[in-house]
């Protein structure tokens, strides 16, 4: 007997790990799966913050857009334009007879008329060509 309980008694190495070993894998696949999932889930955190970030990054640009669209449409209104000409540049309203208005009827390519139309009324200037006497 002595024999038979000294054989219970010492256990081998190989068996002990054989029985772990079906535990020790368990555990390890729960593990991987648990870290897996916590990595999943803080990926899914931060792409929502980016996106957050992403949203209030074009809410941010649209309003500026649309303020610059505003800018632009209010220094391109006709009295601001004429204000800042008189006032900034000094220009002035053309006196009447210095205004030349064109008939309805172009001339042809080749007439003489075309090329100098202001030789029949020598007095006449036409606004914004200088002080010519053209």
């Amino acid at each position: 007997m002595s024999k038979a309980s000294s054989q219970r008694g010492s256990v081998s190495l190989t068996g002990v790990l054989l029985h772990l070993l079906p535990a020790v894998l368990l555990f390890s696949l729960f593990a991987g799966v648990g870290m897996l999932h916590v990595t999943s889930r803080v990926m899914v955190v931060d792409m929502g913050y980016r996106l957050s970030r992403a949203e209030s990054e074009s809410r941010s640009l649209t309003r500026e857009n649309d303020r610059l669209k505003l800018e632009l449409a209010t220094l391109k209104a006709p009295g601001r334009l004429e204000r800042v000409a008189r006032e900034q540049l000094g220009m002035t309203m053309p006196a009447g007879s210095a205004v030349v208005s064109l008939s309805a009827d172009k001339p042809s390519r080749g007439s003489a008329s075309a090329s100098a139309p202001s030789q029949d009324k020598p007095g006449v200037r036409v606004a914004g060509r200088g002080g010519s006497g053209r």
